[in-house]
């Protein structure tokens, strides 16, 4: 009689824990979107100049994205449950002190050490779905939950920032932060299992964590910079060169050092590879969408930034509608078929927006795009996220996560720069084949900036379609293993 109680309790805790790591993942992706609507007003505020407020954006991305590596590590060598809950203490202290903040070099640095803590949270909180949930149906549905509310904070963080930035202030953007962070702190503590970890302690690999976080830190920050200075500047190049020689000491450091930070051997997995090339793939073209779009819409089609916000809700919706159903199908056929199809969902729908004109609306020209572009990325981001953790060691599953993340962050901003080139590029070919003899109208500017859009969304396009190619060739069909060492029963599974 007390066996099904018991079992209905450790259900129920399974949900609360998946609800909190979720809840962790959406700040952290919330963030990165969020505060773009209220750059405006920031740069008003601190009468900052547009190099200074780029660095808003670009002091967490940079953060984020070169230390997802060492927070993934760090959960493994050092406990899941302790690293999330640093990571989660330090995001909601930075976020009150960014809402504080009196100039625009405390709103730079306190941006970046919430990045920073972002990057712990982030793997450790995926790392502990993974080891939570038994690999097969009971996983992918955790999963499942996790890439709906993962993928659509971008598009909330958006609308949110609008209202908040518009009714509220600017500084409730990260304020909203802190009350979140204390809920989820205090929760984890009750719920969350202690999560110690089974790697043997030989020492942290600390020449590879100083090589890989700042060869990518480096390569970021120079991706960053290109399209505004031009590759070859004085600022970007030797950035580049440096990033090479890191990452490449980076690789030699783990092949020879007795405990690695990264062991390479993790990529003779074929699904880790695929999944994780695919994902840089995916990012590249999926990044240039919301800052192509916001552009479009706000610049071109002269919307408000709350209607611009409203707007991009098709996308979460989506989202979450597949990735919700996609377990069962990922059940009936496995993920390959679903990572081969689905980014040519992706595909269709960027390479309809490459045809949006100079005097469109959102419901005829951008809408059918978007939720073409949403439906397969809710397929993806459950299904790669299978692929890239698919018979890894729970041991290692904080790097695994590691990696698929930081996939998503460097294949993003590789993406980002290049096609915010192509779109410079375009609107400069475009202007100077009108021969014009006076200055170009406004009607020129914007059919040159459109035109720009064009040729930016038809290489995202390629971008997914050549993802596509990448899970025919390389992704292989895994049947879920079941783990005896892991004492879990089914909890969630549909």
């Amino acid at each position: 009689m007390s066996a099904k109680p018991k079992a209905q309790t450790k259900q129920t805790s399974h949900w609360i824990i998946l609800i909190l790591l979720a809840l962790a993942q959406f700040m952290v992706v919330l963030d990165i979107s969020i505060v773009n609507v209220a750059l405006p007003h920031i740069q008003h505020a601190f009468h900052l100049n547009n190099s200074g407020l780029q660095w808003i954006i670009t002091a967490y991305t940079l953060a984020f994205g070169g230390f997802l590596l060492l927070g993934g590590r760090n959960a493994d060598y050092f406990g899941r449950r302790r690293t999330f809950l640093a990571g989660v203490s330090v995001f909601a202290l930075a976020s009150l002190a960014t809402g504080l903040s009196q100039n625009g070099t405390m709103i730079i640095i306190t941006r970046a050490i919430q990045g920073l803590a972002g990057a712990y949270m982030s793997p450790a909180a995926l790392s502990i779905v993974l080891v939570t949930y038994r690999e097969g149906h009971e996983r992918n549905v955790a999963l499942s939950v996790w890439g709906a509310v993962a993928s659509g904070g971008a598009a909330v963080g958006v609308l949110l920032g609008g209202i908040i930035t518009q009714y509220l202030s600017w500084r409730w953007n990260f304020f909203i932060n802190v009350p979140v962070g204390i809920f989820v702190v205090i929760a984890s503590l009750k719920f969350l299992d202690r999560h110690e970890t089974g790697v043997k302690k030989n020492g942290l690999d600390l020449p590879g964590a100083i090589s890989v976080t700042g060869g990518l830190m480096a390569l970021v920050y120079a991706l960053t910079e290109a399209p505004t200075y031009g590759w070859g500047n004085v600022r970007v190049l030797p950035t580049i060169i440096a990033a090479a020689v890191l990452l490449i000491f980076f690789v030699y450091n783990e092949y020879r050092y007795r405990a690695p930070l990264m062991p390479l051997r993790i990529f003779k997995i074929r699904n880790v590879s695929g999944a994780d090339g695919l994902m840089v793939l995916l990012s590249a073209g999926l990044f240039s969408v919301f800052f192509f779009s916001t552009l479009y819409m706000q610049n071109i089609l002269n919307y408000s930034a709350i209607r611009t916000g409203l707007d991009f809700l098709v996308i979460p919706v989506c989202i979450a509608g597949v990735a919700v159903n996609i377990p069962r199908l990922i059940k009936k056929i496995g993920h390959k078929p679903i990572l081969i199809i689905a980014p040519l969902f992706v595909s269709g729908g960027l390479f309809w927006l490459s045809h949006i004109p100079v005097n469109g609306s959102f419901w005829s020209n951008m809408a059918p795009g978007l939720i073409i572009m949403g439906m397969g990325m809710g397929a993806i981001f459950v299904s790669v996220t299978i692929a890239a953790t698919s018979g890894v060691p729970h041991h290692e599953s904080g790097l695994a996560s590691g990696l698929l993340n930081t996939s998503q962050q460097v294949g993003g901003s590789i993406g980002l720069a290049i096609l915010t080139g192509v779109l410079t590029s375009g609107t400069a070919s475009y202007l100077k084949g009108l021969h014009l003899s006076a200055k170009p109208t406004i009607y020129d500017i914007s059919a040159a900036t459109v035109h720009g859009f064009h040729d930016g969304f038809l290489i995202a396009s390629a971008l997914a379609l050549s993802a596509s190619l990448l899970a025919i060739f390389v992704i292989r069909v895994q049947k879920a293993s079941t783990d005896p060492s892991h004492p879990e029963v089914s909890a969630i599974s549909a």
